[in-house]
């Protein structure tokens, strides 16, 4: 059976804040941190083999006091998680990914919830999903 590496970097903001990290690929929990203090490069072998596939980075554990807002209504500080570094089978997918990416969050539960674009940056509870299928090298031609 074929396999092809699946790579990306995650790396918090601040380091004193205790942001969760979880990230699943096909439902399955690969990485579970309840507190990023430093970049984690993840790589993890996935078939090549016919079939549909989802990135799950879940962060969680973020709380109002994480935010810091003046006066004026305008953050001043905040942390966050930057995913990037994006990788499919060695090839730099970074901006078919973030074209293809959804953030599923609530604003940390004062609003309803949505789903927004992704850019780079997490700074709301919630789930980052991207979805792809296999054979990866279809895939890429049909997305580039």
């Amino acid at each position: 059976m074929n396999k092809i590496s699946l790579e990306f970097d995650i790396s918090t903001s601040r380091a004193d804040c205790a942001l969760g990290t979880r990230v699943s690929i096909n439902g399955q929990t690969i990485y579970d941190n309840p507190h990023m203090t430093e970049t984690h490069h993840f790589c993890h072998d996935i078939s090549d083999e016919d079939g549909d596939h989802e990135l799950v980075i879940e962060l969680y554990g973020k709380q109002p006091e994480h935010t810091k807002i003046n006066d004026a209504g305008e953050i001043t500080q905040d942390a966050l998680l930057e995913v990037n570094n994006i990788k499919l089978d060695s090839i730099d997918i970074e901006h078919i990914a973030l074209t293809n990416m959804e953030y599923h969050h609530d604003f940390n539960g004062t609003q309803a919830p949505t789903v927004d674009r992704f850019f780079g940056s997490m700074g709301c509870n919630g789930q980052l999903r991207f979805k792809f299928t296999t054979p990866i090298y279809l895939w890429l031609l049909e997305n580039m």
